[in-house]
């Protein structure tokens, strides 16, 4: 089972351009598209597609039209009350796939509205993954990630995280044994600032990302997946290092795509997959993903795990 938790969830608005965006002019819209997202809820329909357990926990009310959507699509979730109206985030895609996100911050949230998510993820399985995923709204400490994932690896849980910023800063500045993440994604920017590499260098060599992930693991992480968009990803762990290139993709949306890899990494961890094999899941669901439009996620039948090429990788000073 993947319990995913997601303290920001959004709206998914995604605009479709006939032609390239021209800052300042008059565009008409091919197709619009609204779909339930934020990073954790994104992760869940990918379970959901793919047949594997799940459960969606985010700050709603039972009666949002956002919880409504997620039970016509056949998401399980735990909305968890208080909570003010859900953010409209919206994307603009352009023919030849470029990207333009305008993220809303989203409603604010008190102390005791987030350890009521946390106090809910305790009443589910214990031996789920448990992933923490997004921005987090106004009014959440940026360090909450970081207090949360202890909390939970204290439980025996295992727990991956997915953010960005101040909150990815912060669990890497608290990281121990023991307690830091059992899994950490990081892209390959994000990666490069907590570490503090050269982005284009890491976007040019695996082997530098590799050298960077396992700085990481060395203070506790259990396992990096560092995804680098077309490049493919790396995995590091205490056992080795790994390099996988994605096959062939017509990129429409990246919007998402980077949740479709970890889901692509957890679903095949949990059949028992080794190292290498997880990673070629993870690249195989993220392609797959980048070729659908808006936040929709793929389904097993649109993943080529097989075309995923993977090598063992030596780390590069």
């Amino acid at each position: 089972m993947i319990v995913t938790v997601t303290p920001n969830p959004s709206i998914d608005r995604t605009v479709v351009l006939p032609s390239a965006l021209v800052r300042g002019g008059v565009h008409r819209v091919a197709e619009s598209l609204d779909q339930p997202g934020g990073k954790g809820v994104n992760i869940s329909r990918a379970c959901v597609a793919a047949g594997v357990a799940t459960c969606a926990v985010l700050p709603a009310e039972p009666d949002d039209p956002f919880v409504h959507e997620l039970d016509h699509l056949g998401v399980p979730s735990a909305p968890v009350p208080p909570a003010g109206p859900v953010r409209v985030n919206l994307t603009v895609t352009e023919p030849d796939g470029t990207t333009t996100k305008l993220n809303a911050a989203g409603a604010s949230v008190t102390a005791a509205d987030l350890d009521a998510l946390v106090d809910r993820v305790l009443e589910l399985p214990a031996d789920a993954w448990v992933v923490l995923a997004g921005s987090l709204p106004p009014g959440a400490p940026q360090d909450w990630y970081a207090g949360v994932s202890a909390r939970l690896r204290a439980t025996g849980r295992r727990v991956a995280v997915d953010t960005s910023d101040a909150a990815l800063d912060a669990v890497v500045a608290t990281l121990a044994p023991g307690t830091a993440p059992s899994l950490l994604k990081p892209n390959a920017e994000e990666l490069a600032a907590v570490v503090d590499a050269d982005p284009d260098r890491l976007e040019r060599d695996p082997g530098q990302v590799a050298l960077a992930a396992r700085t990481l693991v060395e203070r506790g992480v259990g396992t990096v997946l560092a995804t680098l968009g077309g490049a493919g990803a790396v995995l590091v762990d205490a056992t080795g290092a790994w390099h996988a290139t994605p096959p062939p993709t017509r990129v429409i949306s990246t919007v998402g795509a980077g949740d479709c890899s970890l889901f692509g990494y957890l679903a095949a961890d949990l059949r028992g997959a080794p190292a290498p094999e997880r990673l070629a899941s993870a690249v195989a669901w993220g392609s797959a993903a980048a070729g659908l439009p808006g936040t929709t996620v793929p389904t097993p039948d649109d993943v080529r795990a097989g075309d995923v090429a993977v090598r063992s990788l030596e780390p590069t000073a």
